[in-house]
């Protein structure tokens, strides 16, 4: 597995090695002793799952400490655009997003820690897109940025993307008020 680091401190992609034949193909999506090995003692507690068709977009969302979680992110079916923006007040960087695509066939996988806000929107239909977390959800906890703020300037590359009631309601960067 290679880890290549982001212009965002902590962001990291991880390019696993995967091995492929006439059969298919086989990777380690997760062996710890790997991530130890390259630093990153994580400590997974919750696995989730999403399936979206087309256009979906979902983000930016955080949950704050005591709760906040690192994630682990990949597209097991299809492909997304994926977003990390760095919410940490003292960090060089505040404000400033990476994005990246994520493909089942890239295998490409984010590591996004604790003090991001994360969002993806789907480009293909019936992505299945998949979250390692380090911390269990707790829904007091959770935050959300609104995805098309004019001061984060994120060029999502859809016009009408299609949102939760949360995800269009969200609040403005310039209002958000950070606990990291």
């Amino acid at each position: 597995m290679e880890l290549i680091k982001t212009p965002l401190e902590g962001l990291l992609i991880l390019q696993p090695n995967v091995f492929r034949d006439d059969r298919g193909y086989f990777f380690e999506s997760y062996n710890q002793q790997r991530f130890i090995d390259a630093g990153l003692n994580l400590n997974f507690v919750q696995d989730n799952e999403s399936k979206s068709q087309q256009g979906v977009l979902r983000g930016l969302h955080f949950q704050n400490p005591p709760y906040a979680q690192g994630k682990l992110v990949r597209v097991i079916k299809g492909a997304v655009m994926d977003v990390a923006v760095d919410i940490r007040k003292n960090s060089t960087t505040y404000g400033k997003h990476y994005k990246l695509e994520l493909t089942e066939l890239n295998k490409t996988m984010l590591w996004i820690p604790e003090g991001f806000a994360h969002g993806f929107v789907t480009l293909i239909d019936d992505t299945i897109f998949s979250y390692k977390c380090t911390n269990l959800y707790n829904k007091e906890a959770e935050g959300s940025i609104l995805w098309n703020d004019t001061d984060l300037a994120i060029d999502w590359d859809v016009e009408n993307p299609i949102l939760s009631e949360k995800d269009k309601v969200s609040i403005p960067f310039k209002n958000y008020i950070s606990k990291f």
